[in-house]
């Protein structure tokens, strides 16, 4: 489920408006018209080339091609042969701007006393997929998804052309206001079923911004329907301004804002901006598994500049510095002889931290090194000794802080919101195959090089987040299995945290879930109320809900975030600036802690430890 917007509803072409969609902190938009003076299908290839260019140094990737294909009313042949040619251009702009999704029509536009008729009249029903069958074949044929949408005709109208087409990936393109404010709103019954033929979902000023329209859509209740019925498009909005004494650039920012306000768990918000008036720092990476990612963002994001990319694996080195327009090398050590490599992202193995930053640190060069920090404390201390030793900085990438709803839970958690904290459970579920652990020399899964298994590869980010956000635990116990992986440490885990003050947190693991997915469930709850956070799995959207002051919370109140896109970034700031570091070596170390106190505990068939 992503956030939208349709470009050419700030009034302005994209061209001059583009700047507007990011500083509303938008990553997608879709396209429709405005694109250069005219309707986005309508561009020569080398204009199309520059919009998807435009967009990409923008930061901006399409959702939906919002087309008018075939909207008009059982065309004659000149028409016909009008919307054949506009629909090659559609195909060419889908694969110019990477994007499948297709809104558009069938053909049916009839006058109002006739709305309504195709989802009843078989006669109808034919001469329109008759028509529409050169366009409908043509796409399907071009990988293309199409979305009918509501427009001039009814729900149950494109349902029936939907299932009269059988296309299973097709489905509703969702204007639910035509549907409020048209006087016969769907019951929950025919909500649930729009929810999942949906493919996207349109929204309008009138009926979503206060005081425009005597008719609410209830779209706390839909936005929610949609991310737990699975939804995974764009919910776009289409202003439509009906208030002229307002201009459409500051309607589309007030609808947004109400679309956020309504979205499950109050996301995705925009970050806040951070001041970036100093050199960028130049980063070398190490390590080009995960470490690919970290290099794309080092290049992309302000603050950052990629030096250079390191791995043993010298094709894969060359071929990311060839992409990243950077130099490469197999080895760490001519790095560290160059003045202008100043800050080393180890990205390696775990077991293999502290050698390199290590290293890199006695060099002189910063570090920031992935989660965990590594794979031992004892390992920590020698990292934390030598940054102190050099006068150099040591962070560590734990980049759930950074997120919106773990800032939210910090802080209202710190302020009493939930009043004194009693319990909750976090669980992770996962699916990693055996050509996971395999894969890099078999280095996952071991105690030596990935400090253990589910519990410290991948459970280690909501271990850190609970410890971020609650503080240490006083004592712990951890059972753990292996059940289905034959790997040396554990593929399942439960834990228990107790507190000083008698709170306790039940931690549930496993990379044996058999969906691909990031499916993480977090519950607090103390003497004044509960949170419940949960993200992936059957939910396309995060789902957050706050019990406080007697009541759930339909939209919780935004936190203070911080300003940094990335902990790299930070690391940059804190390096230039002295601003204050996020994680650093002591904070990261913290984790690391807990996590060797509980395998101490599973050691011990689960006897508690104490942190």
């Amino acid at each position: 489920m992503r956030l939208s917007i349709f470009n050419d509803e700030i009034g302005i072409d994209i061209t001059d408006g583009i700047s507007h969609f990011r500083d509303w902190g938008l990553e997608w938009i879709d396209l429709r018209g405005r694109v250069m003076g005219r309707e986005f299908c309508m561009l020569e290839d080398k204009e199309m080339d520059d919009i998807a260019r435009l967009l990409k140094d923008h930061g901006l990737k399409v959702a939906c091609l919002q087309s008018s294909l075939a909207k008009v009313h059982l065309p004659e042949a000149e028409r016909l042969d009008a919307e054949k040619e506009k629909l090659e251009g559609i195909i060419r702009a889908a694969d110019r701007f990477d994007c499948r999704l297709i809104r558009a029509f069938f053909y049916w536009q009839p006058k109002a006393e006739a709305k309504g008729a195709l989802a009843v009249q078989p006669d109808q029903l034919q001469k329109v997929l008759d028509q529409v069958a050169p366009l409908t074949e043509r796409a399907k044929e071009a990988g293309l998804t199409l979305a009918f949408e509501n427009c001039g005709v009814t729900v149950p109208e494109c349902l029936t052309v939907l299932d009269a087409l059988g296309v299973p990936e097709w489905g509703l393109a969702w204007d639910c206001a035509n549907e409020w404010l048209g006087g016969e709103p769907p019951d929950d019954k025919q909500i649930a079923e729009r929810v999942k033929r949906s493919r996207c979902v349109h929204v309008k000023a009138r009926g979503a911004v206060p005081g425009l329209a005597d008719v609410t859509v209830p779209w706390e209740k839909i936005l929610l329907a949609l991310a737990t019925g699975g939804f995974k498009g764009p919910v776009s909005a289409e202003t439509h301004n009906p208030d002229k004494s307002v201009s459409n650039v500051e309607m589309s920012k007030r609808l947004i804002d109400r679309i956020r306000q309504a979205w499950p768990g109050g996301a995705p918000a925009p970050k806040v901006k951070a001041e970036f008036d100093f050199e960028p720092v130049k980063f070398v990476v190490v390590g080009l598994g995960m470490g690919y990612s970290r290099a794309k963002q080092l290049k992309k994001e302000p603050g950052t500049e990629l030096l250079g990319v390191v791995d043993l694996n010298a094709e894969k080195a060359e071929k990311v510095g060839a992409e990243l327009e950077c130099e490469w090398t197999t080895e760490l050590d001519p790095w560290l002889e160059r003045d202008d490599a100043e800050a080393v992202f180890v990205m390696t193995p775990t077991g293999l931290h502290a050698d390199i930053a290590i290293a890199a640190l006695e060099a002189g060069k910063h570090v920031i090194t992935t989660k965990p920090m590594e794979a031992s404390l004892e390992a920590c201390d020698r990292m934390i000794e030598a940054a102190d030793k050099a006068g150099k900085i040591l962070a560590v990438d734990f980049a759930f802080r950074l997120e919106h709803a773990t800032q939210r839970l910090k802080q209202r958690i710190a302020n009493g919101d939930l009043g004194k904290l009693l319990g909750g459970t976090l669980s992770l579920r996962v699916l990693r195959k055996m050509e996971y652990f395999q894969a890099g020399g078999g280095w996952r899964g071991t105690r030596k090089l990935d400090g253990g298994g589910i519990m410290s590869n991948q459970s280690i980010h909501h271990i850190d987040e609970l410890v971020y956000i609650l503080g240490t635990p006083r004592r712990v116990s951890l059972h753990k299995w292996t059940q289905a992986h034959d790997i040396e440490a554990e593929d399942l885990g439960c834990a228990v945290w107790e507190y000083e003050d008698g709170s306790v947190v039940q931690i549930f693991a496993t990379t044996s879930y058999p969906v691909s997915t990031w499916y993480r469930d977090l519950e607090l709850h103390g003497t004044e109320g509960a949170v419940t956070h949960i993200t992936g799995g059957p939910y396309s959207a995060p789902i957050e809900r706050w019990h406080v002051g007697g009541n759930y919370e339909d939209a919780p109140p935004e936190p203070e975030m911080l300003p940094w896109s990335n902990l790299a970034q930070n690391l940059a700031a804190a390096i230039r600036t002295g601003a204050e570091l996020v994680c650093d070596g002591r904070d990261g170390r913290r984790s690391r802690l807990v996590l060797d106190r509980m395998y101490e505990s599973a050691d011990k068939d689960g006897a508690w430890v104490e942190v």
